[in-house]
């Protein structure tokens, strides 16, 4: 099984190449593509030392009504440009010639470079979180039992951040909500998802208890996005639900909660490839053994067989 990375390794490895102390400063133009519609453009297009990094993501107008201009600008700083490269949503711009001068700083921002679409991605999260403490810390204040739910009447963040999916975003006093409708476009695909998808909301009841709790609907939205805009029920979409409580989105654990379910849908769609490409191998591998066998059993014909002298016959194999 593998655990797919957060950050972009072709910008990570690139960044590296152009930071190593001997390395020569030469022309950039690459353009490339992420999970979830992003795109990015890595170009030198004034001088060979100045690598402008541009960032597209389908969803970024949704974001900037959750504030994810101030989370860039506290990541990136001095290194934003404005207004950012024509058909791109943000861009930034990395001086060769006044690089940090530690090897540390220099691998902490390329990292952070690379991290470009989960920092952008993590603007409603965190403001959600955020809402999550006012609650919390107001339902203290007035000696509300957080066990009990309540609605909170706090606004359902969408993201639609690829054709017919979004994710949706919702705090309240005792939980953060995370919601992903999934499109599968292919039969097969609908019948691997709901195995793995069960298997998620087994996997808490049987060992995993600290777990964040994991619900799945087939067509019917959860009841926290229901008065969502923009809603559609087929048989093809399907809703996971996460809820995250007060022990999983504590200040120290909210970067890595953020990161982990971010890539949640790109794990999951990675994961049914591989399950499908695993079982045609199978299968090919079968039918290979099958005509082994069949080969085997075919049977003599008359041209197989060779006359003695005396009228016998005998077969050639």
């Amino acid at each position: 099984m593998l655990l797919l990375q957060y950050h972009n390794l072709l910008i990570q490895s690139l960044l590296q190449e152009r930071f190593a102390p001997d390395a020569q400063a030469t022309a950039i133009d690459q353009i490339i593509s992420d999970f979830d519609n992003v795109t990015y453009h890595v170009s030198t297009p004034e001088t060979k030392t100045k690598i402008l990094i541009s960032l597209s993501v389908k969803c970024f107008k949704d974001l900037e009504k959750y504030g994810v201009d101030a989370l860039l600008e506290r990541e990136y700083g001095s290194y934003i440009i404005s207004p950012p490269e024509n058909g791109f949503d943000f861009s930034l711009v990395v001086d060769l010639e006044n690089l940090p001068p530690t090897p540390e700083e220099k691998e902490e921002l390329i990292l952070k470079i690379a991290l470009l679409k989960r920092n952008a991605l993590a603007a409603p999260f965190e403001q959600a979180f955020d809402e999550f403490d006012h609650l919390s810390a107001e339902a203290a204040k007035n000696s509300l039992d957080l066990s009990v739910p309540e609605d909170s009447g706090t606004e359902v963040k969408s993201l639609h951040y690829r054709e017919e999916e979004s994710i949706y975003i919702r705090a309240s006093h005792d939980r953060v909500t995370v919601i992903f409708s999934i499109l599968f476009r292919e039969e097969t695909d609908s019948v691997f998802g709901k195995v793995f998808l069960q298997e998620f909301v087994d996997a808490r009841r049987r060992a995993i208890q600290n777990a964040p709790q994991v619900l799945y609907s087939n067509k019917e939205p959860p009841l926290e996005i229901r008065s969502a805009p923009g809603l559609k029920t087929s048989d093809d979409i399907a809703y996971v639900t996460f809820v995250l409580f007060p022990r999983h989105i504590t200040r120290e654990r909210r970067n890595g909660c953020i990161s982990h379910i971010e890539i949640f849908r790109d794990y999951f769609h990675y994961h049914i490839k591989c399950s499908k490409a695993y079982m045609h191998s199978r299968m090919r591998f079968r039918v290979a053994e099958f005509l082994k066998v069949l080969n085997r059993a075919k049977p003599e014909t008359d041209e197989d067989k060779k006359t003695t002298a005396s009228g016998r016959r005998f077969g050639t194999r």
